[in-house]
């Protein structure tokens, strides 16, 4: 499974790179890419100016059919607004919210995101 994310500050960055798979960084440069394969997003957490790349990403092409669920990651002091990036992706899309993470993740989150991977098929 392919994981696609975007990182304007580096912390998303550094937690998809501890995950050891496939990754595509989605840049402000980049968003038209099509693919095909089943694919995950990780976002931040930021206002919707700033993660509108993602959304022309999975609409480009195909690569809505590809896409199996999304990942938020973000910082607990936000309260209700904690991963609303990825909540609303996932509303947006119809596709599970797979797992939180607070920051640059740590261990605990890196085996929670791949089991669900895994589950994903």
């Amino acid at each position: 499974m392919k994981i696609v994310y975007m990182s304007l500050t580096g912390q998303t960055r550094k937690f998809v790179k501890k995950l050891d798979m496939d990754l595509l960084e989605i840049t402000p440069t980049n968003p038209y890419i099509f693919i095909k394969e089943p694919f995950i997003v990780v976002v931040p957490t930021y206002e919707i100016e700033a993660t509108e790349m993602m959304n022309d990403f999975i609409e480009t092409g195909d690569n809505l059919s590809y896409f199996k669920g999304v990942v938020g990651g973000g910082n607990l002091n936000f309260g209700k607004l904690f991963v609303f990036t990825a909540k609303d992706i996932a509303k947006k899309y119809d596709v599970p919210l797979l797992h939180a993470f607070e920051f640059q993740g740590n261990e605990e989150d890196v085996r929670k995101l791949k089991k669900a991977v895994k589950e994903l098929g």
